[in-house]
């Protein structure tokens, strides 16, 4: 345990380290998107788990983006202030889908096409909206006045973004811990084999999955604003939608949906591959990522269904010991 301990001390000061070592932006540019997706597939594993497999986290994405680059274009409020908004927004929204869905057992494939939907309407919605959000065409957060930036958010040096962006990434990890020490992981594992046996004994079913639910929508809602916040710009197709939920779901089960570091070996994968085919076949590539993520999901479910992260720590776990050992 105590090698374990040093072992992440050791990688957490290599990592906080690395920006002012290491300077080159385009590579600091693609850690920040790796460590803000990892977040969110971090939050879409903490529901997957118990499986509750959503669809609708694109929605709570969007949201998380939209309104906090709203708030500010147009009432000019903080993004300090608008991502705590968008973050209720977000929560606000997970309860009104999954209340009903959990009081009236609406679950297997039926509660994955509820949150479908929702990925839909909200994605409808943006592009409906584009008096205001500018539709198919993309939104930009308005540029902050001259010595604003900390106010507004926006920071035009990649080591303040990679700092945020790890310090985020640290805290989606110790909600994962916290969600797999807590009696709320052994609740779940209960409702998720038998419902019916978790409330004969005395677990309120309906509680226990609002509260897993509330948490993965409010961690999502942050990385969609904290997305837009570094992006200076975003479009339905990038923060919200069902496109953006399938990725969610495949960078989990392919890193590892039961291991804290599963959902960013997946971002790790996702992102180097969305800019390897970016850069080798520019425009011709739109959509093959999408593609790719569908053919490999089928694989790594047939194969590898404890995806990578978790297959090589169970093939570790199950290597022979050397003779002489204890």
């Amino acid at each position: 345990m105590n090698f374990r301990h040093a072992a992440w001390g050791i990688g957490l000061a290599a990592l906080i380290a690395l920006p002012f070592v290491y300077r080159d932006p385009y590579h600091l540019h693609i850690l920040v998107l790796i460590l803000i997706w990892s977040f969110a597939y971090t939050a879409w594993s903490i529901m997957g788990r118990f499986g509750l497999v959503s669809l609708g986290h694109g929605g709570f994405m969007g949201v998380g983006a939209y309104v906090t680059a709203l708030l500010w274009n147009h009432l000019d409020v903080s993004p300090w202030i608008g991502i705590p908004v968008s973050m209720v927004a977000a929560g606000i929204l997970a309860l009104v889908v999954a209340y009903p869905c959990f009081r009236f057992r609406i679950t297997g494939h039926y509660f994955v096409l509820v949150t479908l939907a929702l990925s839909g309407i909200v994605l409808q919605v943006i592009t409906a909206t584009r008096d205001y959000t500018g539709g198919s065409l993309g939104y930009t957060p308005n540029r902050a006045r001259s010595g604003s930036g900390l106010m507004a958010l926006q920071f035009d040096d990649k080591t303040t973004w990679y700092l945020i962006a790890l310090a985020v990434w640290v805290l989606g990890l110790l909600m994962w811990r916290w969600v797999d020490r807590s009696m709320s992981r052994y609740a779940m594992e209960a409702i998720s084999e038998d419902e019916d046996a978790a409330a004969a004994a005395g677990v309120n079913v309906t509680a226990e999955k609002l509260k897993i639910t509330l948490i993965s929508a409010l961690m999502t809602a942050l990385a969609g604003a904290l997305y837009c916040q570094y992006q200076m710009f975003i479009s339905p197709d990038t923060v919200s939608g069902i496109a953006v939920s399938l990725q969610m779901v495949f960078a989990a089960i392919v890193g590892g949906l039961y291991v804290s570091l599963g959902p960013t070996v997946g971002a790790i994968i996702t992102i180097l591959l969305a800019e390897v085919l970016r850069i080798g076949f520019g425009t011709k590539a739109v959509g093959w990522d999408n593609l790719v993520y569908g053919l490999l999901l089928v694989i790594f479910i047939i194969f590898l269904p404890k995806g990578i992260l978790g297959s090589v720590l169970d093939r570790l776990k199950t290597q022979p010991k050397p003779s002489g050992t204890k």
